[in-house]
């Protein structure tokens, strides 16, 4: 590990602050001023109540400072890095990490760097996917060595604790200041096992998820989420989605052997805590493989769930399923935000589960029962030999898909020029598609939202006081077919192949887009922000987001949006921020009517959830990663931008 510590003017002192005549909350009331989490509380609302940025002056944002990590993609890399990072802010320090897992603690201020922390992850592993999301912190009242610790999870599956005032190891964490997670997970191989997003901290327990390669095959690594103690590292508790012995709650669900060698379900996205309710709560994904079933037969329970775990034990205390026998690659991708639901004048503590299919769900947070009425649909069946899809997916009966109609028809294709809409129709005519749920065949099926559609890792962000829910969901689709292991690889344009181990079915897929002009073929907007009512359930309201790459010229572009990758936060000051769009912009909307109010250019796409903060000269700044994206076609960037007001 390389460890760079640089100059820097110390901290505000209290005493400073009561000379100026400041209370000690108002205007640097800690609570208010920071960013201490990814979601920035535990339950991740991504709100702040921070207002000194508002409708009538944000306008005027314009950047303050640029910081570039210098973590770029090397030309022997088997897939670019990507920055994803929402950096956390506390003690007066903004810390984030890089694709390549390093840390660095920058000055609020001015962004200059006063140490940086480098794990030496090996890049150049095939297969490893190069992306941080985050880091956590955690507080040792009783410590005086690293008694404020940072998280670091890495992509060759490691975790570490390093001090937040130095960027050195603590010595007393695991072995030297690190704990290898590849230890005691099997076939946890380079380039298929890796974490990607940050730790949640509940109490004094650290719990890890992990990022399981898709489509490889069935015998993969499980995903066993596991709990460590933040003080020294011990391994506390291990929860695998997966049962595997009749004592495991679920087991009956399960056929033995199906039980046996079915692996993932891991939780590769952001988790959220109750703290006071000792609960953490796991985005669970799909069972190995995505596309093909066969192996893994009945509605798989704890996957594609939200699950709610005892943080101190790693007990189950409940789990809401949002897809049954996952056929899709339908994870649960956003973390689950803790919400507070008003129904006939009472508050009713929730939790939301926001899907790739564009389904939003709220339960109640001690037993995981819907909130609103939620619908088990019949849902098409299977044609492939050997899979049995599940009759029947959950719908809720009170907020609508967010986006929108999922039914897709010849008749419905879109294109710019009528040969462009006609060869789409003849796309959309030669695949099966029966609405949301067709599950994959032989000859290609219609998957609409695709894998990357609805609402993805971005999440969600909630205003309380406006009783106001946000995302960003994604409208495209995908083509996807199932083809037999004996018959070659031969794509076709677009489309990518997956092996799917252990089965006997290969996977293609490709997005549901014209061959030549790459525009999807299905109709805009592309991309959304929407805004959903919390005490009705309905949608307020939604407006496209971002602009395709290469319609700038084309009439009426501004309407149709694009794909978007990472999340909006809210403020007091009435607005919502978001990056993630194809044009490399970020925005800020009026929360109340979801007008744009500000728009600024990014040195690279910002595939990142910003945040904010202030500072301890009292400013208030939105900071977000610029680092494009391979999955979106944008070019890659190192670039961390601070925007505040003049």
């Amino acid at each position: 590990m390389t460890i760079r510590i640089f100059p820097y003017a110390g901290f505000v002192g209290l005493a400073w602050l009561i000379a100026a005549g400041w209370s000690c909350k108002d205007p640097f009331d800690e609570a208010a001023t920071e960013w201490p989490a990814y979601g920035r509380d535990p339950g991740g609302a991504r709100h702040s109540p921070l207002a000194q940025i508002t409708r009538d002056n944000v306008a005027r944002l314009g950047v303050a400072w640029t910081y570039r990590t210098g973590d770029m993609p090397n030309a022997g890399e088997s897939k670019a890095n990507t920055f994803q990072a929402t950096p956390i802010y506390l003690d007066g320090t903004l810390y984030v990490s890089s694709g390549y897992n390093r840390v660095f603690a920058l000055d609020p201020d001015t962004g200059v760097p006063r140490w940086i922390f480098d794990p030496k992850v090996d890049t150049n592993v095939p297969g490893r996917y190069l992306v941080s999301r985050g880091i956590s912190a955690w507080r040792d009242d009783g410590g005086a060595v690293c008694a404020r610790r940072l998280f670091v999870t890495t992509t060759d599956a490691r975790l570490m604790a390093i001090d937040a005032a130095t960027g050195q190891l603590c010595p007393g964490f695991g072995t030297g200041g690190t704990v290898d997670l590849n230890e005691g997970i099997p076939d946890a191989s380079p380039g298929i096992y890796s974490v990607s997003s940050p730790p949640a901290v509940v109490g004094d327990v650290v719990v890890v998820g992990s990022a399981v390669a898709d489509n490889v095959g069935v015998d993969v690594s499980p995903g066993t989420v596991r709990g460590f103690d933040a003080r020294t590292g011990r391994l506390i508790w291990a929860w695998d989605p997966i049962p595997r012995s009749p004592a495991d709650p679920g087991y009956e669900a399960w056929a033995p052997e199906d039980a046996a060698r079915t692996r993932a379900a891991n939780v590769w996205s952001v988790m959220t805590a109750d703290p006071q309710r000792d609960l953490v709560f796991l985005p669970t994904s799909s069972p190995s493989p995505d596309f093909y079933g066969g192996m893994r037969k009945g509605p798989g329970p704890h996957a594609n769930s939200v699950v709610a775990l005892r943080a101190s034990t790693g007990k189950l205390v409940w789990a809401f399923q949002a897809i049954h026998h996952d056929l899709w690659d339908y994870d649960v991708p956003a973390s689950p935000a803790l919400v507070r639901i008003q129904r006939d004048g009472q508050s009713i503590d929730a939790v939301t589960v926001a899907t790739k299919a564009g389904n939003l769900f709220f339960l109640d947070r001690d037993t995981g029962k819907p909130l609103w009425p939620v619908e088990e649909r019949p849902v098409p069946p299977s044609d492939v030999p050997g899979e049995e899809a599940h009759p029947t997916q959950p719908f809720s009966q009170v907020t609508p898909n967010l986006v929108g109609d999922t039914t897709l028809r010849p008749e419905d294709a879109w294109g710019v020029t009528d040969a462009e809409r006609e060869d789409c129709r003849a796309m959309i005519a030669g695949a099966r598609s029966e609405g949301i749920f067709t599950p994959p065949s032989l000859h290609g099926s219609i998957e609409y939202p695709g894998s990357l559609g609805g609402i993805n890792w971005g999440g969600v962000a909630v205003d309380a006081g406006r009783a106001l829910l946000f995302a960003s969901v994604n409208r495209f689709g995908n083509v996807v077919r199932l083809i037999p292991r004996s018959e070659p690889d031969t794509p076709l344009p677009g489309e990518v192949i997956q092996g799917q181990l252990g089965t006997p079915y290969k996977v293609g897929r490709r997005l549901l887009s014209h061959p030549t002009t790459r525009r999807p073929c299905t109709k805009p907007p592309w991309g959304k922000l929407v805004a959903v009512d919390l005490t009705t359930g309905g949608i307020r309201w939604e407006i496209p987001v971002g602009r395709f790459p290469g319609t700038e010229q084309l009439p009426g572009s501004e309407a149709w949006g694009s794909f978007t990758l990472g999340g909006p936060i809210v403020t007091d000051g009435g607005l919502a921020f978001l990056g993630a769009t194809q044009d490399d912009a970020i925005r800020a909307f009026d929360t109340d009517t979801g007008h744009e109010l500000w728009k600024h250019a990014l040195p690279a796409g910002g595939q990142a959830t910003p945040m904010t903060y202030r500072s301890p000269k009292g400013r208030q700044f939105v900071v977000i990663a610029a680092g494009g994206s391979i999955g979106l076609g944008r070019p890659a960037g190192d670039h961390l931008v601070a925007f505040a007001l003049p």
